[in-house]
């Protein structure tokens, strides 16, 4: 599909998708930058990694197809970097948790030829880094593109067919129905994890010893990156609290119900939990 590909920053996912990428013949050369210098020395030893720059700039200055996954706070700052560097016809995109700010900010930076087109990979792992790379990372898993209203047809046709490519099943929705989306399936999820946890802190630290695989399973994602996730809480505060509050009255109704000692309430508070649990896709 494309000839060149770079991908700014080589963590999990990016490292991940230039694997894949290669394995699948999506380029014909992945391109690589990272900010840290011992990340950069060890693409170099990559099979999967054909060249890395030292700066963003100079990286993407003969790319057909940018990759932008670094957190979600640098996107933009980065797309303006790079900016002025990007060739006629150049496709950037990224692999950011929120997308209503990034990709309108990140569209506004786009020289005229340029187009980007947001993106969002519902992939990863509570590991972080280049060394827990994998490629068949995206095989199986649902992937969003956020294309804005103005956004060119084809160049949307192109990144969608990227990440189909992949082995992703690809969904189109605006910057902010996707906002919405993940603020309730994946945003709120991690900070029920990450409190539940934090409650339990405050516990015996024997008790954790007793846990079983309830515990693990529910609290697998509390042991993602604080500074990573902190980020992204606050660039989707508002649909977050949305969710919460939407959770908050669930949560008080099965208070409600076990406080008054109401078995019919708390089946039915279950049943349905289970309903919704048993029709999740499980890969």
């Amino acid at each position: 599909m494309f000839g060149n590909m770079t991908v700014l920053g080589t963590g999990l996912l990016g490292a991940s998708l230039m694997q894949a990428a290669k394995a699948r013949g999506l380029c014909q050369r992945a391109l690589a930058w990272s900010r840290r210098p011992e990340t950069r020395q060890k693409c170099e030893q990559q099979s999967w990694c054909d060249g890395v720059y030292p700066t963003a700039a100079e990286s993407v200055a003969d790319a057909d197809l940018v990759v932008l996954a670094v957190p979600v706070v640098n996107i933009v700052p980065l797309i303006k970097e790079i900016s002025p560097s990007l060739k006629d016809g150049a496709l950037v995109t990224d692999v950011g948790s929120t997308k209503s700010l990034i990709c309108r900010h990140g569209t506004a930076a786009m020289p005229p030829q340029a187009t980007f087109v947001g993106s969002h990979p519902m992939a990863g792992s509570e590991k972080t880094g280049l060394d827990f790379a994998r490629e068949d990372l995206f095989e199986k898993r649902a992937c969003f593109v956020t294309p804005l209203t103005d956004t060119p047809e084809p160049a949307v046709e192109q990144i969608v067919h990227f990440w189909r490519e992949l082995g992703m099943e690809v969904a189109t929705a605006s910057p902010e129905a996707h906002d919405e989306i993940v603020a309730h399936i994946s945003h709120l999820p991690h900070i029920l994890a990450s409190v539940l946890c934090d409650t339990l802190g405050t516990k015996n630290p024997d008790w954790r010893n007793y846990a079983g695989g309830g515990l693990r399973d529910t609290t697998r994602i509390a042991a993602g990156d604080p500074q990573l996730w902190k980020a992204i809480i606050l660039e989707n505060r508002e649909e977050i609290l949305r969710a919460m509050q939407g959770f908050e009255e669930h949560w008080q109704a099965m208070r409600a119900a076990i406080a008054n000692n109401d078995p019919f309430a708390i089946a039915n508070l279950l049943e349905k939990g289970k309903t919704y649990r048993d029709a999740v896709r499980n890969d």
